[in-house]
């Protein structure tokens, strides 16, 4: 998952902290920000989230073969749209709402946001699990002092939020640090002390910790673990605007990927090489701790573990920052209700700050009542932004047909290599919403109905019509269904949080 780069709505510079340099930025620096905002705390969780999954080596690499091909389709469709349709400020939601309405357009910015706020409850099992290294007392990072600790985290930031405090001095600084020296470190240690085992690697290439676990289920579990690590690849192009050449955007944005691409691949295999799939499926989070320890001694645990506290601890200011101004930005255009653009003195958006904290804690409720961990809450965070990048490529394919004029002029590139970029981007999306399962995908209901209330809400509020055409009603009625058939599969215990 990478730290956050922009509003939804409105791309802002409040939750990248980037400042625009004078002269702009030239091509060396704009990759290495654009990998800065990419690279999160996914990274360190990898090893061991791919091999629970039941994949070997061999599903591991497929899957991110089909993920680099998805993911630069994205970016790309993200860079274009950005482009062409500069008049649309307001990113995913504008995007969903030209191409098809503003139902669908609302449910965009809702799931964004709801996506955003499941990113801090996740942060917030991953950080108290890395706590627990160095205090046992934080266990898993779902027990009880860590769901207090991560409460009185959440709501310190909230209030240093309301004081119009939107991000401490150094926090991207120290982000930055402790999220690359520790990768770096363990790459370079696992390469060069020669830990790497081929014999190691070659048994787990073509056998997984489940026995017997079809290839392509192999595949499927391991596509919500690699698009994890890419939500928030959006943002990449907000900082489009501060380039010093504008034609080094593409290049930069194409590079950083690649970049990117590779330390994921690195961390992977030469993790694949160091432990069986069975032993990495058994790691604590952050796995990559435990393949260090395994690797070099306890000092690599304390490197990777620190590391992770202290990327983790800036990374939830920024998503209290997101996650507020997400909702905030969307009732500013007219999209949520009234209520959720309100401002106190200092200028911060306090209904959304207090709102998204307190369904963060219910969510903490339930990871505390429940066997949910870690890996459960991001699987729903990737699959709630599903819809808005789907909708995003969907709208992106569809003006490379209907619109191939507006290409003219500011992109290069012929239009069929834009339509291919934006059907891929499409196929991409279906594929992962399937990958997530049917019951990711009911589950993943019951966050979108709640959204039908506020959106109703909002039109009532502005005395606009709602829900007119026969798509939007159609939407409505598979939203209800799916979360009914949740609740049921819930209640019966068929499906268990």
């Amino acid at each position: 998952m990478s730290e956050p780069s922009a509003s939804p709505a409105v791309q802002t510079e409040s939750a990248s902290g980037i400042a625009k340099p004078e002269g702009g930025l030239g091509i060396f620096r704009l990759v290495t920000t654009v990998i800065t905002l990419i690279v999160g705390g996914g990274v360190f969780t990898l090893a061991g989230d791919q091999a629970a999954g039941g994949a070997s080596g061999a599903a591991v690499l497929t899957a991110w073969g089909i993920s680099a091909v998805g993911v630069l389709c994205l970016v790309m469709t993200f860079f274009a749209l950005s482009r062409v349709k500069p008049k649309l400020k307001g990113g995913i939601y504008s995007y969903a709402n030209a191409g098809f309405g503003d139902f669908l357009g609302f449910n965009s910015a809702w799931g964004y946001w709801i996506s955003a706020l499941l990113c801090t409850v996740s942060f917030s099992a991953l950080l108290f699990g890395a706590l627990s290294y160095f205090f046992p007392i934080f266990g898993g990072g779902t027990n009880l002092p860590s769901i207090i600790g991560a409460s009185i985290l959440i709501w310190f930031y909230v209030f240093l939020v309301s004081r119009g405090i939107k991000e401490a001095t150094g926090v991207n600084a120290v982000i930055t640090i402790s999220k690359f020296v520790p990768i770096f470190v363990a790459i370079t240690a696992i390469v060069f002390l020669q830990k790497f085992d081929p014999a190691i690697f070659m048994e787990n290439f073509t056998t997984g910790a489940v026995p017997g676990m079809p290839f392509f289920d192999q595949v499927s579990s391991t596509m919500m673990v690699t698009i994890w690590v890419f939500v928030g690849i959006e943002g990449a192009v907000a900082i489009s605007g501060r380039a010093k050449k504008e034609r080094d955007v593409g290049k930069a944005t194409i590079i950083a990927f690649v970049c990117v691409l590779s330390i994921y691949l690195m961390v992977s295999v030469l993790s694949m090489g160091v432990m069986p799939m069975s032993e990495l499926a058994q790691l604590e989070n952050p796995a990559l701790a435990g393949v260090m320890e395994h690797a070099v001694g306890q000092w690599g645990a304390i490197l990777i573990n620190g590391g992770v506290v202290l990327s983790l601890v800036g990374a939830m200011l920024g998503y209290t920052v997101l996650s507020s101004e997400s909702p905030y930005e969307a009732a500013e255009q007219g999209v949520f209700i009234k209520a959720f653009a309100k401002t106190n003195k200092k200028g911060a958006p306090i209904v959304t700050l207090v709102v998204t904290n307190i369904i963060v804690e219910a969510f903490y409720v339930i990871m505390l009542f429940s066997d949910s961990t870690y890996q459960f809450f991001y699987t729903l965070s990737a699959g709630m932004i599903l819809l808005p990048y789907l909708l995003s490529a969907a709208y992106f394919a569809k003006i490379t047909f209907t619109e191939p004029g507006a290409f003219k002029g500011k992109l290069g590139g012929s239009i069929v290599l834009w339509r291919i970029f934006g059907i891929f981007g499409v196929l991409y999306s279906f594929f992962l919403a399937w990958a997530s399962g049917a019951v990711g995908l009911t589950l993943m209901s019951l966050l979108y109905a709640p959204g039908i209330l506020m959106y109703i809400k909002g039109k009532k509020e502005r005395g606009e019509p709602y829900l007119k055409s026969t798509v939007d009603r159609v939407v409505v009625a598979i939203i209800l269904l799916a979360a009914v058939i949740s609740i049921v599969l819930l209640v019966t215990g068929q499906v268990v949080l």
